[in-house]
């Protein structure tokens, strides 16, 4: 075991915190794990975590040993880099993590390609609802929808995407058309909860006064592509991205209701870990995003 392999599973268990999260991540029985983590603390003399039956947490002294490892995995990555940009195209793994069904429709297209044009490249896609944020769950670039607070990173905006509310038109013509924002009050919504946010609680601005309004929820799901579906059967209001909308909207699916009331912005970024010097080969994927999104949303692909 080399020390670099040592600091790498010892990264990995305290992202995971569990022995066996980190076993199943870097290929290990659970057995070989805790050996492996035995070996660790024999050779630093100090122990490194406490454990209990379902979780761990690190000690003081293993704080210190994460945060040296993470810094010199970073500059051996680094130096890989460096060294493999001087021999020719870059290698090495690119880690992405994107919403679910925005990944699965977009990113995973664009991933096909990107390999197909750097096959020295290999890329771990990670589709998922939940929030991370780069290093977390050794992701380089994570895909976000809307603001990104965390100082630690850079987000770079991909392309605009906006919200809408929408209906099928045999609910409007059923329950009514909604003329302000008051009358979704009249109204069933399908509710998509991601991420904690308050899902049945809409806010709408014109002309700088912003109102928020709680429509009365009839289903909800975690899932974007069940609501879709709901809506298109005539369950209710929407309010959804318009790369989901688009191809109902121009099918005649689904109807803009309030089209001329915004929605709080829900642009696309590309979020990654703020270093001096960036990756090769996440720098050519942002590039690739950002160029290939230029693209989509010129056309009537995205909206």
């Amino acid at each position: 075991m080399t020390a670099d392999d040592s600091m790498r599973f010892f990264v990995s268990l305290a992202q995971k915190r569990s022995i066996s999260g980190a076993a199943q991540e870097m290929d290990l029985s659970p057995p070989a794990a805790t050996k492996r983590l035995a070996q660790i603390e024999d050779q630093m003399g100090v122990k490194l975590v406490n454990r209990t039956t379902r979780r761990i947490s690190l000690t003081p002294e293993g704080e210190i040993y994460l945060e040296y490892a993470q810094s010199i995995l970073s500059k051996i990555e680094e130096m890989q880099d460096v060294i493999r940009n001087q021999s020719g195209a870059p290698a090495g793994q690119l880690n992405i993590h994107a919403p679910l069904g925005f990944g699965r429709k977009y990113i995973a297209p664009l991933v096909s390609e990107f390999v197909t044009t750097y096959p020295n490249l290999a890329v771990r896609l990670t589709l998922s609802d939940k929030h991370v944020s780069p290093p977390d769950d050794a992701t380089d670039i994570a895909i976000r929808f809307g603001d990104v607070p965390d100082s630690r990173l850079i987000a770079r905006k991909i392309a605009p995407n906006r919200r809408f509310i929408s209906a099928s038109p045999r609910y409007l013509d059923r329950v009514g058309r909604p003329v302000v924002p008051q009358d979704l009050n009249n109204h069933q919504a399908i509710a998509l909860r991601q991420n904690d946010e308050t899902a049945s609680l809409w806010r709408l601005t014109k002309d700088d006064q912003t109102q928020a309004i709680r429509v009365p929820v009839k289903l909800s799901t975690n899932d974007g592509h069940v609501a879709l579906q709901w809506a298109i059967e005539g369950h209710g209001l929407l309010m959804r991205a318009q790369w989901d909308l688009a191809k109902h909207l121009r099918s005649g699916e689904l109807e803009l209701v309030l089209p001329e009331y915004e929605t709080p912005a829900a642009d696309i970024y590309a979020v990654y870990l703020q270093k001096a010097r960036l990756a090769t080969r996440i720098s050519l994927f942002l590039d690739y995003l950002e160029e290939s999104f230029l693209t989509k949303t010129s056309t009537s692909d995205y909206w």
